[in-house]
């Protein structure tokens, strides 16, 4: 489905990917349904990549970030990192592989442990993961703490002793602690304050220049994700509908939900803002829970067809290294009926 770059491997393949939560009512506790954050998902990443994952909030981004790391026990679907099927990996296996894949939390305040000190939490995956003891475990957590920008004096302070920004370093510096491969990075900067936002975007760029790192970016700052992905994957309501290498899909956004999302970006130069063409959808996402029939997003796509209300289209590449899910470009019929 989707194919590499001759001079690039593909490090994390991800294909139909399901997330259902289950839904239970009544006295009994009966199963009465399930909400489908992540619903047939797929995507590659190549080694040494950036990957974002956009969409607007309550679309199943971060659920698909911690499902990919299998922080969940997945509902179906395959998950590959380095070649390795990771799906139904049972725990004690799966603790082995965590080396390699890592993951920095939305909110540095929450994922950290108030009662341990900046050097704690930097060593607690060495202590889980390494025999590293004594002078050697210190010079790693100090050799971390270079790496993130922070201060050595710093390692006996706690969490609340930092502002945000540096919390967020401290995460970044224990996701780095054992060589990973893979990060996923589930909006590292929505909790940060704008003007510290830009320094942690580029401590990540410069991290996995150094490191040959690979990043899963799941934000909902369109202006960010331009700045750092290399390609960008676009949700709706647990789909993936578009992806696109960066420049390819913010200079002409193929699905209509894409082309209404980047209307949405605020246009910093006055003249290009009063003239800019704005795509506004009406009505409200349907529910997680209770998905229309079709396309999800039918009932709030501009371009809706009647096929659209009928059948669900299938993710199919367009273009070289563009795969859109969408009727108007998988159904050529679909451009003659008319339009509801």
């Amino acid at each position: 489905m989707f194919d590499a770059p001759a001079d690039r491997k593909t490090l994390v393949e991800v294909r139909d990917l399901k997330m259902h939560f289950p839904i239970y009512a009544g006295l009994l506790r009966r199963h009465v349904g399930d909400v489908k954050a992540v619903d047939g998902v797929s995507f590659d990443i190549f080694d040494g990549e950036t990957l974002g994952l956009v969409g607007e909030s309550g679309c199943g981004k971060s659920t698909c970030g911690r499902a990919v790391l299998r922080l969940y026990d997945i509902t179906a679907g395959t998950i590959r990192i380095e070649g390795e099927d990771i799906s139904t990996m049972g725990q004690e296996t799966l603790r082995k592989k965590r080396p390699t894949m890592q993951m920095v939390f939305q909110d540095p305040q929450a994922s950290l442990n108030p009662r341990m000190t900046l050097a704690g939490i930097i060593g607690e995956p060495l202590d889980e993961h390494t025999g590293l003891k004594g002078s050697a475990r210190r010079d790693r957590i100090y050799e971390l703490m270079d790496a993130v920008g922070l201060n050595r004096d710093f390692a006996n302070r706690y969490p609340h002793e930092f502002s945000g920004g540096q919390r967020q370093r401290i995460g970044i510096a224990r996701a780095l602690a054992l060589h990973p491969k893979f990060i996923v990075c589930d909006e590292p900067i929505a909790a940060l304050d704008v003007s510290i936002q830009a320094q942690v975007v580029n401590l990540l760029e410069d991290l996995q220049d150094k490191f040959g790192l690979t990043y899963l970016f799941i934000s909902h700052d369109l202006s960010m994700v331009r700045h750092i992905a290399d390609r960008v994957a676009v949700m709706y309501l647990g789909k993936v509908v578009e992806v696109a290498a960066r420049e390819g899909l913010y200079a002409d956004p193929k699905h209509p939900y894409t082309q209404a999302l980047l209307s949405a970006v605020p246009e910093p130069d006055p003249v290009l803002h009063d003239t800019a063409e704005r795509v506004i959808l009406t009505g409200d996402v349907p529910s997680p829970s209770n998905p229309p029939q079709g396309c999800n997003f039918c009932t709030r796509c501009p371009q809706v067809f009647d096929i659209c209300r009928l059948k669900d289209p299938q993710s199919r590449e367009i273009e070289p290294g563009r795969h859109v899910a969408c009727h108007l470009h998988n159904e050529p019929q679909a451009a003659g009926e008319t339009a509801a």
